[in-house]
């Protein structure tokens, strides 16, 4: 290495944390020596570990320990917390806004650079259904499923309580739109701990409650072939989950869900996890897009004609060297990201150092899915499992894959605690504003909730 060289990490998920880890242990003696700068820019001090939101969400891991904190992992790279709203590649700068230059009102800054990776991410993907941005839940933040969760119980709290029947009705009634993995595991997960939470309820049964999946394709879970989307929809109505394929959410205004096949559900509860689309960022740059709206990268992992530039993950779009067709790009998941954003790292090490890049090569392996406590679908090298087999593997993959040794200990000990001891059932929606009655009692006027949720867990 020559020169000084400046890295520019933009976010902090899969891609960008494992990306700066393998620079940290490529690059020790070159940080060492100052040679080598590497700075982290996320939106959050820490990665979030997705495929783990569904088991916080029922409660069978802690939220702490489905994010890993960056500071800790990446003591050796300087990690703002902030986002970066534009890229200006031909001048080598960044536009870069945090918590500081708001309270300062002064403003974005720049930040140089000489080398970038592009790792934002993707977002969830919307259309324009009425009433969604009023009332729809998310799932892709770890505070999203904590919330999911709270309302969840606050909804059978409200049920419980109410005498009445119609606010009752639309209390117990939990709508899903998409039957991605999302959709699917949050569904099964939240389902069966409702199902467990009420044996605590006088008035409750689980026969009480409705849960709707709607899918718009004619199958759920394409990762995990036809056959086992079949039996992850033969398994999900067995439990009296509504599932609608080749449906549509058309509406959820004024608290009624009216779907394309003409049904009409009054509900308190849709959750939206109708796919992900590429981060705004990567318009406002200066770099090649595809017509997703992607990275066109190549299989070193660098952007398409464009030194000095990489990407990874949702962001990008990096041809599948052992896919049949050429051409076909690999699949947005976590299995490619974080094998992706080893070869980011140990190429962009020997980018500097002059030698020659390594081709990124991932025959895909399979897939695992969780349908709830000892229930799973799974398929893996050809081989075909559902039921607790499944479940097993499923937990046995992720439990090998949560970063850190830390995290691994901690769910692994949430888990075996789990086994011994009954579930929690505890709401704890008010974390979400905890100066409210600070405030009621020294007179101010407390935070506005909205009006259709007593608590503002939606």
């Amino acid at each position: 290495m020559k020169e000084r060289a400046r890295i520019l990490v933009v976010g902090g998920g899969y891609v960008g944390m494992y990306t700066a880890l393998r620079l940290q242990r490529r690059l020790r003696q070159e940080l060492a020596r100052g040679d080598a700068e590497i700075t982290v820019v996320t939106p959050d001090p820490y990665m979030t570990y997705q495929p783990f939101l569904p088991e916080a969400a029922a409660g069978a891991v802690s939220p702490r320990h489905v994010v890993v904190p960056l500071r800790r992992v990446l003591p050796h790279c300087r990690v703002v917390v902030g986002e970066i709203t534009a890229v200006d590649h031909a001048k080598r700068t960044a536009t870069l806004t945090t918590l500081a230059t708001a309270e300062e009102h002064t403003g974005p800054r720049q930040l140089t650079y000489d080398e970038i990776v592009l790792a934002p991410g993707s977002v969830s993907r919307t259309l324009p259904v009425p009433g969604l941005a009023d009332h729809g839940i998310g799932f892709k933040t770890v505070e999203e499923a904590i919330g999911l969760r709270n309302h969840v119980i606050e909804q059978m709290d409200i049920a419980s309580s109410t005498r009445d029947p119609e606010l009752r009705d639309a209390a117990l009634t939990f709508v899903f739109v998409g039957g991605g993995y999302a959709g699917v595991e949050a569904l099964g997960e939240l389902e069966d701990m409702a199902r467990y939470t009420t044996r605590y309820y006088h008035n409750i049964t689980p026969d009480d409650m409705k849960w709707i999946l709607v899918e718009a394709t004619d199958r759920v879970l394409p990762e995990v072939g036809t056959d086992m989307g079949r039996y992850t929809v033969s398994e999900l109505r067995r439990r009296n989950i509504d599932v609608r394929l080749g449906t549509r959410l058309e509406s959820c205004a004024d608290r009624v869900a009216v779907l394309s096949d003409g049904a009409r559900f009054p509900t308190r509860t849709v959750v939206w996890t109708a796919g992900v689309k590429a981060h705004p960022l990567l318009a406002a740059t200066d770099l090649p897009l595809d017509a997703r709206g992607r990275l066109r990268c190549t299989a070193e992992l660098t952007i398409e004609g464009v030194p000095h530039a990489w990407a990874a993950g949702d962001a990008a779009a990096v041809p599948d060297v052992t896919a049949a067709e050429p051409g076909t790009p690999t699949a947005p998941n976590a299995q490619h990201a974080l094998r992706q954003a080893k070869v980011l790292g140990d190429n962009l090490a020997a980018s500097l150092r002059g030698e020659p890049l390594r081709t990124y090569a991932h025959k895909y392996v399979g897939s695992v899915a969780s349908l709830g406590l000892h229930k799973g679908v799974a398929q893996i090298y050809g081989r075909k499992l559902k039921g607790y087999p499944a479940w097993f593997m499923h937990r046995a993959y992720h439990l090998s894959r949560v970063p850190t040794v830390n995290r691994k200990a901690r769910v692994l000990a949430e888990w075996t605690l789990a086994g011994l001891f009954k579930r929690e059932i505890v709401s704890l929606g008010s974390l979400e504003h905890p100066r409210a009655e600070f405030e009621l009692a020294a007179g101010g006027k407390p935070p506005e909730e909205p009006p259709d949720d007593p608590k503002g867990s939606s």
